[in-house]
């Protein structure tokens, strides 16, 4: 069982907060998550992260195994839209602002696809002030991690690996629990849209990481110090077994002179 560090009150509270809200608003993921662009997407990964998680991704580097190799599956000519593995909303729409090769170095680069502002739907996606994103149907999506001064989203390919609703969807259903600012695929003008995402939010996980890594360097730096301490230790331990020793010899010396004193008294 994982055992969870204490938390301060105010973050105990925020994670009680974040717990009581119903992800994908009860719902799974779509089943043609599992055959996304023609990949072999992992559906249980998927509904793990995607609807019963607030923390943890689908491992890194998924993006380019051999049964997913999602940018083989992109057409480098064009832009792709990606939607909400649940309810189908639309997302993200890259590569915008820089090449296609950008964003696939970037996103082979860290490891999960990389989003920026700019293509960002803003309308349909959440960033928590702790840097979480969902988006506006309760799907977990990454973290903002900011690079360079620029947000910079880390998503994972299974929680965008949706398709637009057809016609008497059941799902469907979800669309109206939202309110009329969500911007359904049917609204989106992919030629003229554009992004209201602010460049750089300050909103982010990076100072979690930073804090991780520091500790990890203090860690390694009191291990790194244990052997010296320990030689420390043994020499201290070795010089004075070797006061003590002498201390004897000088007390036997003493000894014996006495002795020898004594007798010669005696004979005398």
């Amino acid at each position: 069982m994982r055992v969870l560090p204490l938390l301060p009150f105010a973050a105990l509270l925020a994670a009680v907060s974040a717990s009581s809200d119903e992800q994908c608003f009860g719902s799974t993921p779509m089943p043609s998550v599992a055959n996304y662009l023609g990949a072999s997407l992992d559906y249980p990964t998927a509904e793990r992260i995607c609807c019963n998680n607030h923390r943890w991704a689908e491992y890194r580097g998924y993006l380019e195994a051999q049964e997913v190799d999602l940018f083989s599956r992109l057409d480098p000519n064009e832009e792709t839209v990606f939607y909400d593995s649940t309810c189908g909303i639309p997302l993200f729409i890259a590569p915008r602002g820089r090449t296609f090769e950008e964003f696939k170095e970037e996103s082979l680069k860290h490891g999960w696809p990389s989003f920026r502002p700019e293509e960002m739907v803003s309308e349909n996606v959440i960033i928590h002030n702790d840097g979480r994103m969902e988006s506006r149907c309760l799907t977990h999506l990454g973290h903002n991690l900011p690079e360079g001064g620029v947000d910079r989203y880390c998503i994972d390919l299974v929680c965008v690996a949706g398709q637009p609703l057809a016609a008497g969807d059941e799902r469907a259903e979800i669309l109206t629990r939202m309110d009329a600012s969500v911007l359904e695929h049917e609204e989106l003008d992919q030629e003229t849209y554009v992004s209201s995402a602010e460049t750089y939010s300050g909103k982010t996980s990076n100072g979690g990481y930073v804090a991780f890594v520091a500790g990890m360097i203090v860690a390694a730096a009191l291990l790194a110090a244990l052997p010296a301490s320990y030689a420390w230790r043994k020499s201290r331990r070795k010089a004075r077994e070797a006061v003590e020793e002498a201390e004897e010899d000088t007390g036997t010396v003493a000894s014996g002179a006495d002795e020898a004193e004594e007798m010669t008294r005696e004979m005398q």
